[in-house]
């Protein structure tokens, strides 16, 4: 399905910019000069980065007589950095930024609202394109995109004559058949440091993380009956039903994958680029994984899952607006998408290169296009989102509750914290 665009940039409605924009309308990089784009990307994502990129950016100057100059930026530190760059006027003009950060910068008017060029956003993975389309705009478009699915070991479910569960009971009675079949294995690993694989369950119970009212307040959700229902599942698991280990309470993801790697793990809640990962680091798993999507709590629709990734932006005032954002068109092509989507392993963030990927790819990578199609969620589009993140509000619940701690007590802390930062307390 092709894209609607349009070149012609139609004026929009005059926002008030945030103070530091100032300093960057008149000397941001490129100071209204488009023989050539400044554009930062995040380090680590492509192993083969600068080679798509010099590939990317020739066609980009054939086509335009634009020159690009790309710098690499580590995610560690980048929100700094881009903050910095943003009181000092010296912004890039295209950036990739991670989807969570993408409301907080466009709150300030740091960021060009692209509503003007024609984006289509319902053609974008709707957990991404919900960050990137924030106050009545677009200051983002959906780049590539990862999703949270279950994995499990079809070896162990094929030995054991055990059927991918469709509900949250069936979830919990598979993980207690592989427990008393497989004692030296985890069945199903609860972790504590891993934020997005609590989101689920506080969704799945039928509650959001934060929502805001008509007068502009933010409400936190997860003290509600709904969230703590989920919650109570999800940690169950690990404090009633001893599927998972008690070491897993200070577990990330990347310990999830490495232990699901080393054989010792059965299921477990990873991400999409972690299967090729897992056989990467261990082979003989090969043909041994498995993924399903993460069943309803009573079966039909999937519990929601969260979907990470990043965006390509444009930044306001750098007087090259129009030439980045035929940039950021041109990486976000399908066939520029798709490519990175190979080399990365990441989903594009096109709904329609989704399924093409998929087809051409790992087929454990089946049930998370379903999930990143059906059941996908991004965080709440708040400006302060992401000191919620930086504070470990959901970690630290979760942590908390694993620790002994009540779901109530626990839920009732995070709550509060999640609308004291929200709300700008």
């Amino acid at each position: 399905m092709a894209r609607t665009r349009t070149r012609k940039y139609v004026p929009l409605p005059a926002v008030a910019l945030a103070l530091t924009l100032a300093a960057t309308a008149c000397t941001g990089d490129g100071g209204g000069d488009a023989d050539t784009l400044t554009v930062w990307i995040m380090q680590g994502t492509n192993p083969d980065e600068s080679g798509f990129f010099d590939e990317a950016n020739a066609a980009f100057t054939e086509e335009t007589g634009i020159e690009v100059d790309v710098e690499f930026v580590p995610w560690d530190g980048a929100q700094e950095k881009i903050s910095t760059a943003i009181a000092g006027g010296t912004t890039p003009d295209v950036i990739e930024l991670g989807n969570t950060f993408v409301p907080g910068f466009a709150d300030s008017g740091a960021l060009h609202d692209l509503s003007g060029y024609g984006v289509d956003t319902s053609l974008y993975v709707p957990g991404l394109m919900d960050m990137g389309a924030v106050n009545e705009g677009v200051h983002g478009v959906p780049w590539y995109a990862s999703i949270r699915s279950m994995v499990y070991r079809t070896d162990v479910f094929e030995e054991h004559d055990l059927e991918v569960p469709e509900t949250w009971d069936e979830l919990r009675e598979t993980a207690l058949a592989i427990k008393e079949a497989e004692p030296d294995m985890i069945a199903l690993p609860v972790p504590g440091d891993a934020q997005y694989s609590v989101m689920p369950w506080i969704w799945g119970g039928g509650a959001e993380i934060a929502v805001q009212g008509a007068d502009g307040t933010w409400v936190s959700e997860v003290d509600t009956p709904e969230a703590r229902a989920g919650i109570e599942f999800f940690t169950g698991l690990a404090l009633e039903d001893d599927t998972s280990t008690t070491g897993a309470v200070n577990w990330n993801e990347i310990k999830i994958m490495e232990s699901f790697s080393e054989g010792d793990a059965a299921m477990a809640l990873l991400g999409s680029a972690n299967p090729k990962a897992i056989v990467e680091n261990n082979p003989e798993l090969e043909g041994a994984l498995g993924s399903f999507p993460i069943p309803g709590r009573e079966g039909g629709a999937y519990t929601p899952s969260f979907a990470g990734g990043s965006l390509l932006s444009v930044f306001e005032g750098t007087g090259n607006e129009e030439a980045a954002w035929s940039y950021v068109e041109h990486l976000t092509s399908e066939e520029n998408m798709m490519l990175w989507a190979e080399q990365t392993g990441f989903f594009p963030g096109l709904l329609s290169g989704v399924d093409t990927f998929t087809a051409s790819a790992d087929p454990v990578l089946e049930a998370y296009a379903i999930q990143l199609n059906e059941a996908s969620k991004g965080v709440p589009t708040a400006p302060a989102w992401s000191q919620v993140e930086a504070e470990q509000v959901l970690v630290g619940m979760q942590q908390a509750i694993l620790n002994g701690t009540s779901v109530e007590e626990a839920t009732t802390e995070a709550a509060d914290d999640i609308e004291r930062i929200l709300n700008g307390g």
